[in-house]
């Protein structure tokens, strides 16, 4: 049983929302997505869906594209991005489809692993950073520690998190996220969020105080999902 990742997928099929401004190399991502997941997941295998899935704007519109992920192989978990306007409650989100999991202020298995997590928030920087974002930014790291809380009181020793935002600024500096995964003794961080080879260069790709950090949104990996386990 592997684990895989990938995040951002911006699907649209029920909207117009092409994603080419980020480059050409976008043209036919979705095709791109689901050609390596067909290739490579098999029924037994985990993938984490790292947000902004749907470009929908209510599950009605973003139906057609969750419909496509749930018809791949696999075992799906999502977590929520910024711009899935579509995602509601769990609660809804379960009653229609029952076969992927939605995780928040939650926690899942994966063999001995607890797969734990939520969708971040920006870290402190420069450029925008106010008290609605500070807000948010606590908020969050709240939520994520709820998560591994709950994994933990079931006795998991073992985690790996999943958010949206990467865990840094744009300098690397230390935020409360890097602080709590230390805190648990987390394994691995995978996150999203970063598009465009500018922005890559802030996406943190390292083992930092035993803690390894992957960027996994899909204009980075290729349109290609990452084996994490």
């Amino acid at each position: 049983m592997a684990l895989y990742a990938i995040g951002d997928l911006h699907f649209s099929t029920s909207v117009d929302k092409p994603m080419n401004v980020f480059g050409e190399n976008w043209s036919g991502h979705m095709e791109k997505i689901l050609s390596d997941w067909r290739e490579r997941v098999c029924e037994e295998d985990m993938v984490l869906v790292l947000g902004d899935t749907s470009w929908g704007i209510d599950i009605e519109q973003a139906g057609s594209d969750l419909d496509i992920i749930n018809s791949l192989p696999g075992k799906k978990i999502f977590i929520k991005g910024n711009h899935d306007y579509w995602w509601s409650t769990v609660t809804k989100l379960k009653k229609r489809y029952p076969e992927m999991e939605f995780l928040h202020v939650s926690d899942f298995s994966y063999e001995d692993y607890a797969i734990c997590g939520g969708r971040g928030w920006l870290c402190p920087n420069a450029i925008k950073f106010d008290k609605d974002d500070e807000k948010i930014y606590l908020r969050e790291e709240r939520r994520i520690r709820m998560s591994l809380e709950s994994a933990k009181k079931k006795g998991y020793t073992k985690f790996i998190v999943c958010t949206h935002y990467p865990p840094t600024n744009d300098r690397f500096e230390e935020s409360i996220y890097t602080k709590l995964y230390e805190e648990f003794g987390v394994s691995k961080v995978v996150y999203g969020h970063l598009h465009g080879e500018e922005s890559f260069k802030m996406g943190l790709n390292e083992v930092r105080n035993g803690v390894e950090y992957r960027l996994a949104s899909c204009d980075y990996t290729d349109f290609k999902l990452v084996k994490i386990l």
